[in-house]
């Protein structure tokens, strides 16, 4: 879900009463909407390239796959409404100079044209036939022929999963090459029924993208990295891989599960229809996730994967077999006023997602190379768990009413 919900409070008014009469627990995500309205608002349509360069610069130069439908309005690229089909595009997006930015966060422009040393910038849209993807991934993967793909989540329009994919990528350091596949989402806090029916129309097309990727004799391994109602996407394309080929393909090696907004029974059915071996499955959870908890009471009072308690019972020990590392980020405190986005936000967060786990390694309290505010509650999150910075596994007992 998208922290960044802006617009009028009439507006929102409207729509929350809209829900409350339909949904009584929608008044809750009502609540939570009036309080978000403080944030500044940004242009919009920024997908227009700009031939402007700025000295210490970066650029991200990601492939985009969606099943969206394509706007007719400059700069949008493609609505949140659905697609006959599935769209590949190269966007290269400039990120301002570190001096002038902080780690985190997504510094949209004010106004268009954008200014590159102090805002996200787009420099390069190009549409792309599928037979490209290729020769774009020999010219950008250097990092052992890596790629990385992400999944974003609920209210979230076509530009901000390009910016920010742009901006995680940027502040993880990363190397592997950035694939960002988008599924048609209205970027609206009030349509989480439509965005949830659109992701399981858009698993056949992530699925297709993950078995082309694997299946490039140029890549050498994928990393797959899913935020709230994204996860659900992903569960699905991987699921289906393995039942359709019996297996999920072994260049497929790291699943990074972010703020699941998933249940856990599902998952716990989808888990167990991916045969061993498996790739490695780390989650990125938080109990004070506000967002997940709207979601928890909308869906029956069941625990969301990302907002277990991964030392408590039943994801602390009964079913460590299933080797699913659960990283508990409650303690990290960054600018996301409903705990939602820490993944991305968080400085130390992103940049070891980028060092550690897109690498494939795994993660425990002591590791040097996590700074030191997260290295402690890592630490004690390890040594309630015992384990893998508190572990937590999901297999055929995952647990299902919130205790």
């Amino acid at each position: 879900m998208n922290h960044q919900v802006c617009g009028t409070r009439r507006r929102l008014e409207h729509a929350a009463s809209n829900a409350v009469r339909t949904i009584k627990p929608l008044g809750l995500a009502a609540a939570l909407a009036v309080t978000l309205c403080g944030c500044a608002e940004h242009a919009r349509n920024v997908l227009i390239p700009i031939d402007v360069e700025v000295p210490n610069t970066s650029r991200v130069d990601m492939l985009v796959m969606t099943t969206r439908a394509p706007s007719s309005q400059p700069g949008e690229l493609f609505t949140g409404e659905r697609g006959a089909g599935r769209a590949l595009d190269e966007i290269v997006v400039s990120v301002p100079p570190d001096a002038n930015r902080k780690v985190g966060d997504v510094q949209w422009p004010a106004a268009l044209p954008a200014d590159p040393a102090l805002d996200f910038a787009t420099v390069k849209v190009v549409d792309m036939a599928r037979s490209q993807a290729g020769s774009w991934f020999r010219r950008v993967g250097t990092n052992g022929n890596k790629l990385l793909i992400f999944v974003h989540g609920f209210n979230t329009t076509y530009e901000e999963a390009v910016y920010r994919f742009a901006q995680i990528v940027h502040d993880a350091g990363t190397r592997a090459a950035p694939v960002l596949f988008t599924w048609p989402s209205r970027g609206d806090l009030f349509q989480y029924a439509y965005d949830k029916e659109s992701a399981t129309t858009s698993r056949d097309a992530l699925e297709a993208l993950l078995a082309r990727a694997a299946g490039d004799p140029n890549v050498s391994d994928v990393t797959v990295l899913a935020h709230s109602m994204g996860n659900w996407v992903a569960m699905e394309a991987l699921r289906q891989m393995a039942i359709r080929h019996g297996a999920i393909s072994p260049k497929i090696k790291n699943v990074i599960l972010a703020s699941a907004d998933l249940d856990v029974d599902v998952f716990k059915s989808e888990f167990l229809d991916i045969p061993s071996p498996r790739p490695r499955f780390t989650l990125l959870v938080s109990t004070d996730d506000q967002a997940l908890g709207i979601s928890r009471a909308i869906a029956g009072d069941i625990d969301r994967l990302g907002e277990i308690d991964p030392s408590v019972e039943p994801y602390r020990s009964k079913l460590t077999g299933a080797d699913i590392a659960a990283i508990d980020l409650t303690k990290v405190r960054t600018g996301d006023d409903i705990n939602h986005t820490k993944f991305a936000e968080s400085p130390e967060i992103v940049r070891l997602i980028g060092a550690r786990l897109i690498e494939g390694q795994k993660i425990d309290g002591d590791s040097p190379s996590v700074d030191a505010e997260v290295g402690q509650t890592l630490s004690q999150a390890a040594a309630k768990v015992g384990t893998i910075a508190g572990k937590a596994v999901v297999a055929t007992d995952v647990g299902g009413e919130r205790r």
